[in-house]
């Protein structure tokens, strides 16, 4: 069965990952230049790259629907830039996942396939979509949500390491970002790790860089730039985060709960 996944970021990508070795087909969508920041993770590059590689499972870029299914057949995810998503009418997928985690939905009907899930705040089951799946991180984390809503935003990111806001690296104005780091390296303290057209941006605090936008990124003034992670282990740049696994770990569920035998 066809599952497609609505945005290509980390967290959707940790979703596709599980699906994909729980052997469903897997189509993305994204939009035409993706501002993912855990790039290493994300199968958004492949609309950057014609590929990408999450841990051991490949995604290609697809120009068409046909090319979304030589891409299937080959054994790959199929991402393509479609923003809103159009190719949902011609593929008719029998499970749709809202991954945009826009904090708001956009677009996403519990009319649009015979299973819809929403994955994180501004859907409510039973009406935008069958299913919602937890995002915020602690008890809850990667619940599946039959009935109302997920938690709100609390616009506070999720404590990683004893850190919250001050992982979060964000554009000092409105321009063109250069970074000057990459993801990996360890950075510290006040280190400037990128510009926003001559300005430094600097970290809060240091660790490894565990994400940062691509050169030429337009950015506006408090834009997400990066993310610093204090636990300093290189190797979680490399691999879907906890909180995607868990996350994918419900959306599995629900596809499973909610499918007809």
């Amino acid at each position: 069965m066809l599952a497609l996944i609505k945005g290509a970021g980390d967290i959707a990508s940790g979703i596709a990952v599980r699906l994909k070795r729980a052997k469903f087909d897997i189509a993305m969508t994204d939009i035409e230049r993706p501002t993912a920041i855990r790039r290493t993770v994300c199968f958004s590059q492949a609309i950057v790259n014609g590929e990408a590689c999450v841990e051991d499972i490949k995604a290609e870029r697809a120009q068409s629907t046909d090319d979304i299914y030589q891409i299937i057949k080959r054994g790959n995810i199929a991402v393509i830039a479609d923003e809103k998503a159009e190719c949902i009418k011609t593929l008719k997928p029998y499970f749709v996942i809202d991954a945009i985690l826009a904090k708001k939905n956009l677009g996403t009907s519990i009319d649009d396939a015979p299973v819809v899930i929403g994955v994180g705040p501004g859907f409510r089951a039973g009406v935008d979509c069958h299913a919602v799946i937890e995002t915020q991180r602690g008890h809850y984390l990667g619940r599946v949500i039959l009935e109302g809503n997920a938690a709100e935003n609390t616009g506070v990111p999720g404590n990683i390491g004893g850190y919250t806001t001050e992982r979060i690296i964000r554009a000092v104005k409105d321009g063109i970002f250069t970074p000057v780091c990459q993801i990996g390296d360890i950075v510290e303290a006040g280190q400037t790790v990128a510009y926003v057209d001559g300005e430094p941006v600097k970290c809060l605090i240091g660790g490894v860089l565990r994400g940062i936008l691509p050169e030429n990124t337009p950015v506006y003034k408090g834009m997400k730039s990066g993310d610093v992670d204090p636990r300093c282990k290189k190797e979680h740049c490399y691999t879907v985060s906890d909180k995607a696994s868990a996350v994918g770990g419900g959306v599995l569920e629900a596809m499973l709960r909610l499918k007809e035998d």
